[in-house]
């Protein structure tokens, strides 16, 4: 009858064992502070306005949203169906991605410190003892035993300091730091993509130009031969003549090299290799949407790379605080208890049960000024995300001003473009006009082609560069990122969202 007794008194004193453990465990953690500066978002300089906008009307609140898919503000279906190929196969997105589970990883593993390690070792062994071991006579000489463990270990080191709190809001901050990295590397890819979409389409318009030209000049040179069989035109009009139309077909073959170069690139950003990718030929011709634009207050919240820039400062105002709790001692629990006997069939037994528990502590007394030096570089390194956060924030303004300023000013030109087309259409009209009339030679003619072909080019070209630079500006602006769109808790969030809300 007294076995049971004895298990039950083995019972309690594990319960009491526990409790203890847990006990110590919450006093220290509510009894505990956390060492170093409180952070704080550093000031950066934001102007009331861009300076470049000028007349441009201002973004309201009822203005369309670029939303997470901008790039259907332009209205191009073959564009859309492109971009929506990027989630699924662009291999450095996929990267980027994996370098946020990555962090995501590395935060999860710094939240474990929060709770004590148990670790157990069971093991049997049997032992026979030397007859002559000395001391002589002894009980144990000669015996042959059995040892059967089964121990459990828990060690914790307290929290008391912060050093595992500020360690985890750290990794937090890198973590949504790199949360940031990607929506920045998805809206890069986006709008690589759609500049190279814009720019072989632009070449498409250029080479449909110069076929076209080519036509004509091939008509205009067998018009030549004709009047120069007959006597009326010179051998040297027919010659001008055909080097204006070998030059301008030597053009439009040139434009296939640039062309397949962007073909090959969104084969490359939609995760194809270029062999099993084609881009139909589509000139462009529409001009670029408006694109409204807030204010620069605004962008603070709109753009990814500034928000991962402030977040890697928040998390090296925290690695302050871990440095700093190196001045203070660390406090370790740890407890012990199992079953330990010679025969397996009472192992499990309360008489055959142990357990021990204790408390140590740890300090530095002399370090030769380690812990001055790690914390003077946890100060720099903080010193330096502050620079770099407020370097990125004077970056995006100025992508944001240059863009607008090349979109107004690109507009101005192209209306000017346009009318010396116009003005060169009409001169060219003219010299074919006198020439045919005898008043003057071929060469007004060609003089007359050449300006025409290259207005015509020029106005092609900043087509594209208005489309290009359209995009450059969504990008500057954020593509429709939002801040609140980062993960509050990334060690536990589920898909990660790219696009804004």
């Amino acid at each position: 009858m007294k076995y049971p007794f004895k298990m039950r008194s083995f019972e309690n004193t594990r319960r009491t064992l526990w409790l203890k453990v847990l006990l110590a465990m919450a006093v220290f953690q509510s009894s505990g502070c956390t060492v170093g500066p409180k952070y704080r978002r550093p000031a950066a300089e934001v102007p009331p306005a861009y300076k470049e906008v000028g007349d441009w009307k201002p973004a309201q609140p009822n203005d369309q949203n670029l939303g997470g898919t901008w790039w259907t503000i332009f209205q191009d279906p073959q564009l859309d169906a492109l971009e929506l190929q990027v989630n699924v196969s662009n291999q450095n997105l996929k990267a980027a991605e994996a370098q946020f589970r990555q962090a995501r990883a590395v935060l999860r593993y710094n939240r474990a410190d929060y709770y004590p390690t148990v670790t157990a070792g069971p093991s049997a062994t049997r032992t026979r003892v030397s007859a002559n071991r000395p001391p002589p006579s002894s009980i144990f000489d000669g015996i042959t035993y059995n040892d059967f463990a089964l121990p459990f270990d828990i060690s914790y080191q307290a929290d008391v300091w912060g050093r595992v709190r500020r360690t985890v809001e750290s990794s937090r901050e890198q973590a949504q730091a790199s949360a940031a990295d990607l929506a920045t590397v998805n809206l890069s890819i986006h709008a690589d993509l759609a500049i190279d979409y814009f720019l072989a389409r632009s070449l498409d318009a250029e080479e449909q130009l110069l076929n076209s030209t080519v036509t004509q000049y091939d008509q205009a040179l067998q018009l030549i031969e004709t009047r120069f069989a007959g006597g009326i035109a010179s051998d040297v009009e027919v010659q001008q003549a055909r080097t204006q139309l070998e030059t301008t077909r030597a053009q439009a073959i040139d434009v296939g090299v640039a062309r397949a170069q962007y073909e090959h690139a969104v084969a490359i950003l939609i995760g194809k290799p270029p062999a099993e990718f084609s881009l139909p030929p589509l000139p462009l011709t529409a001009p670029p949407p408006n694109i409204p634009v807030s204010v620069p207050s605004e962008l603070l919240e709109r753009r990814p790379d500034i928000a991962a820039a402030e977040r890697r400062v928040a998390s090296a105002n925290a690695q302050i605080g871990v440095a700093k709790s190196a001045y203070y001692p660390l406090i370790n629990l740890g407890a012990t208890g199992g079953f330990e006997s010679s025969s397996i069939t009472t192992l499990l037994s309360g008489p055959s049960g142990l357990w021990s528990f204790g408390l140590s502590a740890a300090t530095t007394i002399f370090d030769v000024g380690r812990r001055r030096a790690a914390s003077d570089q946890a100060v720099a390194a903080y010193d330096q995300s502050v620079a770099s956060y407020r370097q990125t924030v004077l970056t995006g303004f100025q992508q944001v001003e240059d863009n607008v300023a090349a979109l107004r000013i690109l507009e101005r030109e192209a209306q000017t473009q346009d009318k010396a087309v116009e003005a060169a259409g009409k001169y060219l009209d003219l010299a074919v006009t006198r020439y045919k009339g005898g008043v003057t030679s071929y060469l007004e003619v060609t003089t007359a082609q050449t300006a025409s072909l290259s207005d015509q080019l020029t106005a092609v070209n900043l087509l594209g560069r208005r489309m290009v630079n359209s995009v450059m500006l969504i990008q500057a602006l954020g593509g429709g990122w939002d801040r609140s769109t980062l993960p509050e808790r990334p060690e536990c969030c589920g898909r990660l969202t790219t696009s804004s809300k």
